[in-house]
This record gives structure tokens, C-alpha cells and sequence, in this order.
């Protein structure tokens, strides 16, 4: 798959799971891990990289005497997931486009 094109795949799924509220690594791992294989390298890094985008804040907070961080999707976060709804339907539509001649209209 296509480097960038898999980026905002998953940028968008990392916003679409804290999207309702506030979540820790761990616990996005977990949340997504119904629908895709995601590493906590992988993670961190798409976290990181929608931190410095004002995708979502990031606070600290005490568990279990460590501190853990909580991700928070900001407007801007919201923005793009609703950006990528409007862009899924042209991907879907490019998909069948290319394979229209296999027969396959999934």
C-alpha cells in the first residue's frame, strides 16, 4: 500500500478512536485491535505526529504511581475525520474504477 495514502488511514483510525473520549495508548491499541494490527512504535509515532498537526492535546496524569498519557481529539481532529468521510467516498469510487474489469464491485 501506498506509504502516505496508508498514513492517512491511519491517522484518521488513531482520531476515530478517541474521537468520544479521552484515551491512553494501551487502550487505543485495544480499541482498534478488532479492525487492524497496530504496533505501540507505530502508535506513538501517528500520536506524535497528530500532536504536532493540533489533531489532539495530550495530558499527564497519575496511574498506579506512573504517569500516563491521556490523547484528547481537538476541533481540528474532528475536522479531519469529517474530511476523510467526504474523501472515503471518491477512494471507493477510484477503487471500483480499478476493478471494474475484474468483475469486482466490492
Amino acid at each position: 500500500m501506498d506509504i502516505q495514502l496508508k498514513r492517512g488511514l491511519l491517522d484518521a483510525c488513531v482520531l476515530a478512536a478517541i474521537k468520544n473520549e479521552d484515551s491512553y495508548g494501551y487502550k487505543i491499541i485495544k480499541d482498534m485491535k478488532p479492525y487492524l494490527d497496530l504496533s505501540e512504535s507505530t502508535l506513538y509515532t501517528i500520536l506524535k505526529r497528530l500532536e504536532a498537526s493540533d489533531m489532539l492535546t495530550v495530558r499527564s496524569v497519575e496511574h498506579e504511581g506512573r504517569l500516563r498519557k491521556y490523547y484528547h481529539i481537538t476541533q481540528q481532529g474532528q475536522q479531519r475525520i469529517e474530511e476523510f468521510k467526504k474523501d472515503w467516498k471518491e477512494i471507493l469510487s477510484i477503487y471500483r474504477f480499478i476493478t471494474r474489469e475484474d468483475g469486482r464491485h466490492e
